[in-house]
């Protein structure tokens, strides 16, 4: 494998296993968030991303007010999935936008759009990005729920939008992204400046919850040498998160997992290197001042 062009400019060697370990869906509802701020204080947590649209995003700011140390991106969000608890866009309310379901909220995932405007996707991504940066969130990234963006029709407004705003957004080298949107796009990106991770992993929301702690051992074991995105889901046991969603035990074993220090040291013990977006933001922002 190349060395990932990133990681040498950091000063890591091509066999470094270097990982990002993350946070989604920060503040899609309350249990969430307390449980990002506890992982990113004292488990291995580095990083998570907040969806804007999302009731409780008020909340996720006033916590980073009070941590403003912590990697906090915008997950892009264009859908809303749950029966009972759904959200819509900031920018519009036209049903011409594409954007809204029937009952006027997002659709429950990307494959229900029929006739999504790429403009009205452009707008409402940059409206999100710019309320979280204008409420005060020291934004590192962006990255996008259920990869709704990660399409060749969408894909420009997504990395444009961070281009623009000098932030990174999530780019991989993973074999479903290559087929989806071309090795050659994605160097292009990586010429321009932004960062590209060689691998993404995942705890999953499926399956067992149990032995989960094995299960991110095994991930870690496993994981190759480059840049590395692990996406997890963290939320505490509360009712309002067993009203929501039927894959609770697994984001609730996501918190539990991540908040052992058993974890924490094998990770360490094993060499792997976390890191969090923040260096990857400076990174891409030199790289941009350079041109």
């Amino acid at each position: 494998m190349t060395a990932n062009l990133a990681l040498s400019e950091l000063g890591f060697s091509a066999d470094d296993r270097v990982v990002i370990i993350h946070a989604d869906d920060v503040g899609m509802c309350a249990a969430t968030i307390d449980a990002f701020f506890e992982l990113a204080a004292c488990g291995i947590v580095s990083a998570g991303s907040v969806m804007v649209p999302c009731p409780w995003f008020p909340a996720v700011v006033a916590g980073c007010r009070k941590h403003a140390e912590l990697d906090v991106g915008v997950h892009l969000t264009l859908t809303s999935e749950w029966n009972g608890y759904r959200w819509g866009p900031l920018s519009t309310r036209d049903p011409a936008s594409g954007l809204l379901d029937e009952d006027g909220y997002f659709y429950r995932n990307q494959d229900q759009w029929r006739n999504v405007d790429p403009q009205a996707v452009r707008v409402e991504v940059e409206a999100q990005v710019d309320r979280a940066i204008a409420a005060g969130l020291d934004t590192t990234h962006i990255d996008c729920h259920m990869f709704s963006l990660v399409r060749p029709s969408l894909v420009d407004q997504y990395v444009s939008v961070g281009f623009k705003r000098e932030l990174p957004v999530l780019m991989t080298r993973q074999p479903q992204w290559v087929a989806a949107l071309s090795e050659a796009a994605i160097t292009g990106w990586e010429q321009q400046g932004l960062p590209v991770f060689d691998h993404l992993r995942e705890m999953p929301l499926a399956g067992s919850a149990a032995d989960r702690i094995d299960l991110a051992k095994r991930l870690f074991d496993q994981l190759p040498a480059g840049l590395t995105y692990l996406i997890t889901h963290p939320a505490r046991d509360t009712p309002e998160l067993r009203a929501i969603t039927p894959d609770w035990c697994h984001r609730v074993a996501d918190y539990d997992v991540f908040h052992d220090g058993g974890l924490a040291q094998y990770v360490h013990k094993a060499g792997i290197q976390i890191i969090g977006w923040r260096p990857l933001r400076e990174l891409m922002r030199a790289r941009r001042n350079l041109r």
